[in-house]
């Protein structure tokens, strides 16, 4: 019988000196890799939406199903993204704008494009995504508008 690893096992696995799939600029164990793993959530909803895109990027479905929100989830969640996963490669990210959502806010808005490439096809994801943070201070992801475009873009 196989163990299934968790995202927070699988974020501490990779390179020490990889860049962040988000594209910060950044070391991913300095960037989205404290969120995922669970060392430290993440404090704005654009470190989120960051946190998120990056584990779409890696293939970490439980890291997607844990921030979004309760009322969100659906059963077969997991089966949905690990088949998204073995379909998609996420290649670029661009944040365009954020509204609110800092560390002392409930809610915020992150306006975003990414790049990717489906069944050899690029394409774009223009998103503006809504989230919320609990009276625990967690933020989740709650829903967004999305355009899905011909690519790339960013």
């Amino acid at each position: 019988m196989s163990k299934k690893k968790t995202a927070s096992a699988i974020a501490t696995e990779l390179p020490a000196q990889m860049p962040c799939p988000c594209q910060s600029g950044r070391l991913y164990r300095d960037c989205c890799e404290p969120a995922i793993s669970g060392k430290k959530p993440a404090s704005t909803a654009e470190k989120l939406m960051r946190s998120r895109y990056s584990a779409f990027a890696l293939g970490l479905a439980s890291y997607l199903i844990d921030t979004l929100a309760p009322e969100r989830r659906q059963p077969g969640e997991r089966g949905l993204l690990k088949r998204q996963f073995r379909s998609t490669r996420w290649t670029g990210l661009r944040i365009i704008n954020v509204q609110a959502g800092g560390e002392q806010d409930s809610t915020g808005t992150v306006e975003f494009e990414a790049l990717y490439i489906s069944a050899q096809e690029p394409g774009r994801l223009h998103e503006r995504s809504r989230f919320r943070r609990d009276g625990k201070g967690r933020w989740y992801y709650v829903d967004g508008e999305a355009n899905f475009l011909p690519g790339p873009t960013v």
